[in-house]
C-alpha cells in the first residue's frame, strides 16, 4: 500500500500541560500514518471534542482539571457507551490500580511518558490493531501481583528461545526499553529491537506485555529456578 492509500490515524490529544502536548504533537504528526486533530487542557473538553470531533483514537492523561483521564475514559470507552473511542491513557504515575480501572472501563493501553516516542506510537499503533500494550514498567508490577495470588501453574514446555533471547526476554519483563537492553548487553539497539521482535515471532505474542508474561510464567512455575 503507498502512501497516498495509507490509512490515516486522527488522534486527540488531552493533558493539561501544553508542554506534553506540544511534545506529544511533534511525535505522533511526525508518523506517516498518524495526525493530531485536536488538543484538550482538561477532561471535560476532552470528552466533548471527542464526541464533536470523533478521532480514531483519545490520549489522555490521568491527572486533569474538570475531569480526570480516568473519568474520560469510563465516559468515551466505558461498558455501556453506544459508540465508544479507543482511549491510550498516558501518565506520569506508575500505580498499578489506575491501570486497572483504566482497563476495566475499556482504556486501550497505558503507558508512562518516560517510556519514550518509541513506545508512544507502538501504543496508538497496538490500540489501532485492536490489541492493548501496558508499559513495560507497568506490566513488571502487575504480572508480580498475578504470580503472587495465582494458583501454581504447570511445569512450562522446552523453551524455543535461544539462551540469548531468554536473556533479552528476562530484560524485557524486568521493563527495560530496547535502548536499556543494549547497553546492558553491550549490542546495538537495532540489534536489541531485531531480538525483540523475533522473540514475539517465537513465543506468537503481538507485543512486549506477551514476552514479559511468557518470562514471568516460566519462572514461576515449577521446576523453574
Amino acid at each position: 500500500m503507498n502512501a497516498s492509500t495509507t490509512p490515516t490515524t486522527r488522534i486527540l490529544l488531552a493533558d493539561d500541560q501544553d508542554d506534553v502536548r506540544s511534545g506529544f504533537r511533534l511525535i505522533l504528526d511526525s508518523q506517516p500514518d498518524m495526525t493530531v486533530v485536536g488538543e484538550a487542557a482538561d477532561g471535560i473538553a476532552a470528552v466533548a471534542l471527542a464526541r464533536a470531533l470523533r478521532p480514531d483514537l483519545v490520549v489522555a492523561d490521568i491527572r486533569m482539571p474538570g475531569l480526570d483521564g480516568l473519568e474520560v475514559t469510563r465516559r468515551l470507552a466505558g461498558p455501556g457507551v453506544p459508540d465508544p473511542v479507543r482511549v491510550l491513557v498516558v501518565t506520569t504515575f506508575d500505580h498499578d490500580d489506575h491501570v486497572r480501572t483504566a482497563l476495566r472501563d475499556g482504556a486501550c493501553g497505558f503507558l508512562l511518558k518516560r517510556s519514550g516516542p518509541g513506545l508512544l506510537i507502538e501504543g496508538v499503533r497496538a490500540a489501532m490493531a485492536g490489541d492493548v500494550l501496558i508499559g513495560p514498567q507497568l506490566t513488571v508490577g502487575l504480572l508480580k501481583e498475578r504470580a503472587a495470588t495465582a494458583p501454581a501453574p504447570p511445569a512450562p514446555p522446552p523453551s524455543v528461545l535461544t539462551p540469548r533471547e531468554e536473556e533479552i526476554a528476562g530484560l524485557v519483563a524486568d521493563g527495560l526499553t530496547n535502548a536499556e537492553i543494549a547497553a546492558e548487553l553491550f549490542i546495538s539497539a537495532g540489534t536489541a529491537k531485531t531480538h525483540v521482535a523475533n522473540i514475539q515471532a517465537k513465543l506468537k505474542v503481538r507485543n512486549r506485555v506477551g514476552i514479559a508474561a511468557w518470562t514471568w510464567q516460566r519462572t514461576t512455575a515449577p521446576g523453574t529456578t
